[in-house]
């Protein structure tokens, strides 16, 4: 009833409208919706000097889809070990697979209306994935928990997300490494070590240790990414 009243009341504001939309909600606070589809390379700045970007919603938004696709996991596949739902969640929730979803969902459009691109051309596979969790985080800071979780089982998981297919693809390093990990015993960590800034980008130099020690790096303006080229270049030489 309440999604039916929202949609007779349209808001007049494009952003508004297209959360609305998108979401079956209407927003209580549209700057954080605002926050969340402008990049980094806007370089907007509040009165304080503090540069306003989707960086620090991106964050929250990482750990709140890893937080709800786990809770799905769990219930889907009940007599499934630890490394299986690992797996599973970082396919899911990897860089191409937030780029086709937020393709999909039009998030890449609202990122283009709201921030806009410097080069005119259409955003690239990180700057979706950032966008999508971005999105998230505003979404659970106006919603809360309850409303982000169905709108991500409902409106991602349940149309986007094909776990039968998932489980037949093998290219994630990150779910090879833990288990690579449980056979043999070793403890493994990521540490951002630096970050580098080409031009308008920012690229993330990830270090992989084994207890504790750092075994390979991974470089890219995905953090996420960055830990898979990371764990790829370890794999490369501890199973060749």
């Amino acid at each position: 009833m309440a999604s039916i009243y929202n949609r007779l009341l349209a808001p007049r504001n494009p952003l508004a409208k297209a959360i609305l939309n998108l979401t079956g909600y209407r927003p209580r606070n549209l700057n954080l919706y605002q926050l969340a589809f402008t990049h980094s390379s806007v370089r907007k700045e509040s009165e304080t000097g503090f540069r306003r970007n989707n960086e620090r919603l991106e964050f929250l938004g990482d750990a709140v889809l890893d937080l709800v696709v786990a809770e799905i996991l769990f219930k889907k596949y009940p007599f499934k070990d630890e490394g299986f739902l690992t797996e599973m969640r970082s396919k899911v929730v990897n860089a191409n697979s937030l780029d086709q979803i937020a393709r999909k969902l039009g998030i890449h459009d609202l990122l283009v209306s709201v921030s806009g691109n410097p080069r005119g051309q259409s955003p690239s596979k990180n700057m979706n994935a950032d966008a999508m969790e971005a999105f998230i985080g505003a979404f659970y800071l106006d919603q809360g928990y309850t409303r982000t979780f169905h709108f991500i089982n409902r409106r991602i998981v349940k149309v986007l997300v094909d776990f039968d297919e998932l489980m037949q693809t093998d290219e994630n390093h990150k779910s090879r490494l833990v288990e690579w990990s449980h056979r043999n015993g070793k403890s493994i960590r990521f540490e951002v070590g630096d970050t580098v800034q080409q031009g308008r980008n920012r690229y993330f130099i990830v270090n992989l240790l084994v207890d504790d020690v750092v075994v390979s790096t991974g470089q890219d303006m995905n953090k996420k990414q960055a830990e898979q080229k990371a764990a790829g270049t370890f794999l490369a030489k501890a199973e060749g």
